[in-house]
């Protein structure tokens, strides 16, 4: 039986694909029915408007009431810790069901994980103010007074007056140990952080992981290593040599990680580069890869500096106390900043406890002013040049397209 379809059952067109339309600036969605398509309103996703910060005032003003009638008016429970413990839990719980009323189940994750990031960082914030305000008032009498910094302790006694006295010598002693750190540990951690970045295989691995462990390592053992070796062992006295090479322990894995996350960053092309022009790996590493990271390796050296500037316990251990000036660090106690800040502390007298707390402050000063400089050096992507690189790169350039010029002329001539 055979079978015969018709012209028009032959041409039969494909069933019609509808399409949602797609909207345009300035014009209306009409569906198939003709009635207008509901408007769709994007969500900002940044910024506070005014009815966020409404909502967390009255989730604000909430928690404190009913914490308050918690505290001493419906049940016994008492402390300030416990207070505010339990006020930002209201907090939190009050301000998710407000969102809420108004918002998606998504929305109200993102404004309550946004609450709880930015505590967070205010708490953290607070500590950190606390602690620095804490410590400059303390030590805000001595401070003043300009003996402070142009005398050293060796004819003050514990119950002398504030204008006698200073922290001269903790503040050269600091400076020659750390001079010293950093003669041994610069070549050391670039030197390393250079091994591990430019070879591969098992010994840079391992080499990495001794490293990454060393970041870790308490202060105190690097103090003991020091003092067994160096003065127990082979016999030398406490020294400011001593602690240097205590301090170099704490610097030197800071430096190499620093160095080897910025060595990193180079442009694995300008390597290529230099190797099909027929440079040696060696020559690559010295003309490309570490002039192209030298504001990284800068960044790198301050920090492990601002590390090792901060130790107390590897001085303790391997310089010493004195309260006199000594500028030899191969013989004799020498002391830094953070020892003088914790005899001084410790010894339980007025005026002491005010010398210790000014000590303190002009430490956190000088880490200060080091990381900002790390901030300041290191703020340049890795081969980025800044406004006087690049003027001096282009008077360069000019000087080589003159000489060639040049050259080409006595060549035609």
């Amino acid at each position: 039986m055979t079978t015969t379809l018709s012209p028009h059952e032959l041409h039969t067109e494909p069933a019609a694909v509808h399409h949602e339309p797609q909207a345009r600036p300035g014009t209306t969605i009409t569906t198939r029915t003709g009635r207008p398509a509901p408007a769709s309103t994007q969500r900002k996703i940044g910024g506070v408007t005014r009815e966020d910060l409404m909502l967390i005032a009255g989730a604000m003003l909430s928690s404190l009431a009913t914490t308050t009638l918690l505290f001493g008016r419906i049940t016994p429970i008492t402390g300030q810790p416990g207070f505010l413990l339990v006020a930002f839990g209201i907090f939190i719980v009050v301000y998710a069901v407000l969102v809420s009323l108004t918002e998606t189940r998504p929305v109200v994750i993102d404004r309550v994980m946004a609450v709880l990031l930015t505590s967070a960082g205010l708490i953290a914030l607070t500590a950190l103010a606390t602690v620095i305000i804490y410590t400059f008032v303390k030590g805000w009498k001595a401070l003043v007074h300009v003996n402070f910094y142009t005398q050293d302790l060796s004819s003050t006694g514990p119950s002398e007056p504030l204008t006698s006295g200073g922290i001269i010598h903790a503040m050269v002693g600091t400076l020659i140990m750390t001079l010293i750190a950093l003669i041994i540990t610069v070549p050391l951690g670039i030197a390393c952080a250079v091994f591990i970045t430019e070879t591969r295989g098992r010994l840079a691995g391992f080499v990495r992981t001794v490293v990454t462990a060393m970041t870790a390592l308490p202060s105190i053992l690097a103090g003991l290593f020091i003092f067994a070796t160096m003065i127990l062992a082979l016999g030398f006295e406490r020294s400011g040599i001593a602690a240097s090479i205590a301090v170099s322990i704490m610097m030197l894995p800071i430096i190499i990680r620093s160095a080897d996350v910025v060595l990193r960053l180079v442009p694995g092309g300008l390597r290529e580069a230099s190797a099909a022009l027929g440079a040696p790996h060696w020559r690559t590493v010295w003309g490309v890869v570490l002039p192209t990271a030298r504001s990284g390796l800068t960044t790198s050296v301050i920090l492990g500096v601002a590390r090792g500037v901060g130790e107390t316990a590897p001085v303790l251990l391997t310089a010493g106390f004195t309260a006199t000036m000594n500028y030899n660090p191969t013989k004799g106690p020498m002391v830094s900043l953070p020892l003088a800040s914790y005899y001084l502390v410790a010894s339980g007298q007025t005026n002491q406890i005010y010398r210790g707390f000014a000590t303190a402050a002009v430490l956190m000063l000088l880490v200060l002013v080091l990381f900002t400089l790390a901030r300041i050096i290191g703020g340049k992507p890795a081969g980025r040049l800044s406004k006087r690189q690049s003027q001096a790169a282009a008077a360069q350039s000019l000087r080589d397209l003159q000489r060639i010029q040049a050259r080409k002329g006595e060549v035609s001539a």
